[in-house]
């Protein structure tokens, strides 16, 4: 039996909801306020995304079908997975999107998909939907797609020339993970085919000698994503992993999402998932590396048997676990410290740094420049604010750790 449109969103947005990759931070701003186009990167709506600002960023986030023809162990589209399956057309995915957009839901299209007949047919029909928003409808709007890394390179190239990011997941952090969890899946393929996006972003930077540019090419950068629990990986294992991403494909964002069980699973996944507080720790040290300087080894050599502390935040346990370089005085320390201290973000540290140049901080200026003093306080000193022996109390880590819970038995 036929379904209408309507059912097969139900089906294929919910399914789309195991793909976290869907930010829409740092593409190219354009919009369509001069009369020519539809759509935009900018704007406020229904929010599925933020940037890193904190801007709301609302997107159709959708599979252009979950039928899929390889039987990854850990997705519940697998091809073996007893879920209902529907699949959208090309026309049907661009009126979707031109019309949610028209009526204000969206700013733009977050696009996956499973794999149907075989790599190159799939990635061929979303390369054509973003083709056909781009050179027919005009529109302006944010476009991300998840594409196939097994699709011929070709269409991946092409695929960058009209959508503002491109993201390829490695699935898991370890090459042997995968072989035993997807088997019909090659790192080697995976890692190639963001070494080919890599390199096409690369060439969009460079000018000829005319000072001509080259066309862009994913102006918002590739991303990954990595499930996390569903193998023994260890925090520590997952963070150097990401580590070597980041360096080796100049990726924007490593993406973790906590494994969830799905129905008929394999005996080799685990019956339970994750604590999501598990996802949040990998998060903040993920930013601990990318903002604020720390090292993966840094990080990790406060994990107990490779794993982040669920209780404490990374930066603070680093900073309980490195007291000796503590206090810290505000009106002088340099600025790599200060972004080492509990409770101090990077807006505060850049407002205390320019704020010092004219006048002596005081703990009342460290509240109203926004630092949080109540993780802060045992790590500083300033005009008015000595912390005592606070830095080195024994029971300084159970001001912050969350109180013991009575467990119940039923």
């Amino acid at each position: 039996m036929a379904m209408t449109l309507d059912q097969k969103l139900a089906i294929l947005s919910d399914a789309a909801r195991y793909d976290a990759s869907c930010a829409s931070s740092g593409t190219t701003r354009r919009d369509s306020r001069d009369g020519k186009g539809l759509g935009s990167t900018e704007g406020s709506g229904i929010c599925h995304a933020y940037a890193p600002d904190g801007r709301c960023i609302s997107l159709l986030k959708i599979l252009m079908t979950n039928f899929c023809i390889y039987d990854c162990a850990y997705c519940v589209n697998r091809v073996s997975s007893n879920v209902p399956r529907a699949r959208f057309s090309v026309d049907e995915v661009v009126q979707l999107t031109l019309e949610f957009y028209r009526r204000n839901y969206i700013e733009g299209l977050f696009l996956s998909s499973g794999v149907v007949r075989n790599p190159d047919d799939t990635m061929g029909e979303m390369v054509r939907i973003a083709q056909r928003l781009r050179e027919v409808e005009n529109f302006r709007g944010y476009i991300h797609l998840k594409t196939i890394p097994d699709a011929d390179p070709k269409l991946i190239e092409e695929a960058g020339r009209h959508a503002d990011r491109l993201s390829i997941n490695v699935e898991l952090p370890t090459d042997r993970a995968v072989q035993a969890f997807a088997p019909e899946k090659n790192p080697v393929t995976i890692r190639a085919a963001m070494g080919g996006v890599r390199q096409h972003r690369d060439a969009a930077k460079d000018r000829s000698h005319t000072g001509k540019r080259a066309p862009k090419f994913a102006p918002a950068g590739q991303s990954t994503q990595m499930i996390v629990g569903a193998d023994g990986a260890t925090d520590s294992t997952i963070l150097t992993r990401s580590t070597g991403l980041y360096s080796d494909y100049k990726l924007r964002r490593v993406y973790y999402s906590a494994f969830s069980p799905i129905p008929d699973a394999t005996a080799k996944l685990p019956l339970i998932k994750p604590p999501l507080m598990r996802e949040h720790r990998l998060y903040q040290a993920d930013w601990l590396m990318r903002f604020y300087g720390f090292d993966v080894n840094e990080i990790t050599s406060t994990a107990k048997d490779g794993n982040l502390d669920l209780e404490v935040d990374p930066k603070l346990a680093w900073a309980l676990r490195n007291r000796d370089h503590f206090p810290l005085d505000v009106n002088t320390a340099p600025r790599e410290m200060l972004l080492r201290v509990p409770g101090f973000g990077t807006k505060t540290v850049h407002r205390i740094l320019t704020t010092r140049r004219h006048r002596s901080l005081r703990y009342d200026d460290l509240l109203r420049l926004g630092a949080s003093l109540k993780k802060a306080q045992a790590f500083i000193t300033c005009a008015d604010w000595t912390p005592g022996g606070l830095t080195d109390s024994d029971t300084l880590r159970a001001r912050f750790a969350p109180p013991p819970e009575q467990l119940s038995l039923f």
